[in-house]
């Protein structure tokens, strides 16, 4: 039987699939990011049987809250919320992606309570585009100096960047945000910066996944459109 989130993922999918096109990509090159704050673990474990295998929290208690009834799941699981340094080992216990790194402190802390296993977590570093001050993320100027420093945290791997730019009810108004995300990335990886990669671009969610991808993001956060809308 195809469920109402197997179908949605189905639809989501195909949008994909066109905005890639149309940005001359292919669709196996976009990571769907199936974001899962305050979605139920039965949910979570119905959009992995249809073939979700990424999956994003923002929080982490409600993360460690979910794992124990999904621990049997092959998936990879992302952190893209704002993190305290105070919550940074549990989050390298439970997330292989952190998408929110927003300064040297937060990724000294994370450095510093690697597990013992040698895993290294990948890691992108959050821009704050839009200047608005209710969102976390490093103002662009600060992102080189960033990047720059964070090549001595040895058991991070930095892959890119990632950003929630403002909302608008038009997709299209957030496109030079995105378009500037993709500017960062190349100007960082023009520096050859020791354990610093620029492959990933964090960006769009349900209401502009399409204008994102066609501006070159890699990963897509996606819930309501594949969930509903949070009650």
């Amino acid at each position: 039987m195809v469920t109402e989130i197997a179908d949605n993922i189905g639809r989501v999918r195909e949008r994909i699939a066109a905005a890639s096109r149309r940005a001359g990509r292919a669709p196996e090159d976009i990571r769907l990011i199936a974001i899962t704050k305050t979605v139920p673990a039965e949910r979570i474990r119905e959009a992995y049987e249809a073939g979700l295998r990424d999956f994003g929290e923002n929080r982490v208690q409600e993360a460690a809250a979910k794992r124990p009834a999904l621990s049997d799941l092959t998936a990879t699981w992302h952190l893209v919320g704002h993190l305290q340094s105070n919550k940074a080992k549990p989050a390298r216990e439970l997330f292989h992606w952190f998408h929110s790194l927003d300064s040297m402190r937060l990724g000294e802390r994370l450095n510093k309570v690697a597990p013992c296993s040698g895993d290294k977590l990948s890691v992108l570093i959050e821009v704050n585009l839009g200047g608005e001050e209710s969102k976390s993320g490093v103002h662009e100027s600060d992102v080189l100096p960033l990047a720059e420093a964070a090549g001595s945290f040895e058991t991070l791997e930095i892959r890119g960047l990632m950003a929630v730019p403002p909302f608008f009810d038009d997709p299209g108004q957030v496109r030079p945000y995105f378009r500037r995300l993709r500017e960062l990335a190349t100007e960082i990886a023009t520096k050859n910066l020791p354990r610093v990669a620029m492959q990933e671009l964090s960006m769009g969610m349900s209401h502009d996944f399409e204008v994102a991808i066609e501006e070159g993001a890699t990963m897509v956060r996606v819930g309501t459109a594949i969930f509903g809308a949070r009650s």
